[in-house]
């Protein structure tokens, strides 16, 4: 159920989303809904190494940055001209830059929109390492409800990897479009009919083609892995996230997920974090899926899987309507690649939210922003590009890590 904050009276349900209230929204969900907490450890994490005080003492703000468009810029002129929020760079297990602008402080949990849908994967991934979740079977195996609708005959593969072929479409600007109705859904915005729950939502879609077909993003198919979790394990997904993956990561600060009426996760997009933890979740993949504290949390087969990609997913993307802005690109397991490189992976959010994964050079990047549009057609490229001239830059330098293994 939502509520009307009681630090900002003015932002709602109605209109939270709005470009003028996105700063404060994606800082204060937790007043604008309910949620579940993804606990951190009890005991004191490991976490990241701690600097002296946040900032750039290294310039790295002067570094050039080729934009896309050919023009050139530098890394401080992309971060102001791009809503940003925060920003971390994390070089091997060293923080080099850690920055926040406006509220945002070490302690403050920023809405990472679809950057929620990397981690729902990478619980995916551990329930798969432990039996529970063999990708292979159909998701009805799993979640009998799901049966009779359109995902019916769809594997947890074709959903991890957005393959179904279910109608959804991710227009945020249409109003009528399907990813508005699944705010509507969850919470997030106005009911105007239709379903009152997530779930609800879920059993409506449509299959139009046979599953296992092109690429098509769609944030319908990560709540159903969050259903999938769910009824594989038989945990609430926030419960489940922090047993199997945030409290053993090092994560310095509980997590939390927004809640439908149901009291179902928003699980493609409802997930609140601190910068350094989602630092953290970066070094988690890059490293083949051992935390900076040093514990095997995934297996290096699952991991090598989203960077390597399978048989079929470099053609899947290019048949899909994606390939002509990023040639060469892919999606595995509900990561990114922007392009033909194998060593670099995305989680990208909605509004400017970006992990950069380079297990090349040792570089993770986390950028959270508030910017106007959902999907700014200059931003989103700039600071791809920004992280990437940041790598360039430095180098490749392993991380190790610095506590015992477990």
């Amino acid at each position: 159920m939502s509520r009307i904050t009681t630090r900002q009276s003015r932002v709602t349900v109605d209109n939270w989303q709005e470009p003028g209230n996105l700063q404060w929204s994606f800082l204060h969900m937790d007043e604008l809904f309910e949620n579940a907490a993804i606990r951190a450890a009890s005991t004191d994490p490991a976490g990241l190494p701690q600097r002296a005080a946040p900032g750039d003492s290294l310039g790295l703000g002067g570094v050039p940055v080729r934009l896309p468009d050919g023009l050139d810029s530098t890394v401080g002129q992309v971060l102001a001209a791009t809503s940003t929020d925060a920003w971390m760079v994390l070089h091997g297990n060293e923080v080099l830059v850690e920055e926040y602008f406006g509220e945002m402080t070490p302690d403050t949990r920023h809405l990472l929109m679809s950057v929620s849908k990397s981690i729902v994967s990478s619980v995916v991934g551990v329930l798969a390492a432990q039996g529970k979740i063999d990708t292979a079977r159909p998701i009805e195996h799993y979640v009998p409800e799901l049966g009779a609708s359109g995902y019916r005959g769809a594997t947890a593969r074709d959903i991890l990897d957005m393959r179904s072929g279910i109608k959804f479409s991710e227009d945020y600007l249409d109003a009528g479009s399907e990813v508005r109705k699944l705010d509507e859904a969850v919470g997030w915005a106005p009911r105007n009919g239709g379903a009152g729950t997530l779930k609800e939502f879920l059993l409506t879609l449509e299959q139009v083609r046979e599953h296992g077909g092109h690429f098509e993003y769609r944030s319908c198919e990560t709540d159903v892995l969050g259903w999938l979790c769910e009824a594989a394990s038989g945990e609430p997904f926030a419960k489940l996230a922090s047993e199997v993956l945030w409290s053993r990561m090092g994560a310095r600060h509980d997590a939390y997920i927004s809640l439908d009426a149901a009291g179902t996760g928003m699980f493609d997009g409802g997930i609140c974090a601190t910068l350094g933890d989602m630092a953290l979740f970066g070094a988690l993949i890059r490293d083949g899926g051992v935390s900076l504290n040093n514990e095997r949390i995934l297996e290096p087969g699952w991991v090598e899987d989203i960077f390597t990609g399978g048989p079929d997913s470099a053609a899947a993307f290019a048949a899909g309507n994606h390939a002509e802005a990023m040639p060469g690109g892919r999606y595995r397991s509900q990561f990114w690649f922007l392009s033909d490189d194998p060593d670099t992976a995305y989680c990208l959010g909605i509004h400017g939210q970006m992990v950069y994964i380079n297990r090349k050079s040792g570089v993770v990047g986390v950028k959270f922003s508030s910017t106007a549009l959902p999907v700014d057609p200059a931003a989103g490229p700039a600071a791809a590009a920004m992280f990437e001239a940041i790598s360039g830059r430095l180098g490749p330098k392993e991380a190790r890590p610095w506590s015992s293994a477990r």
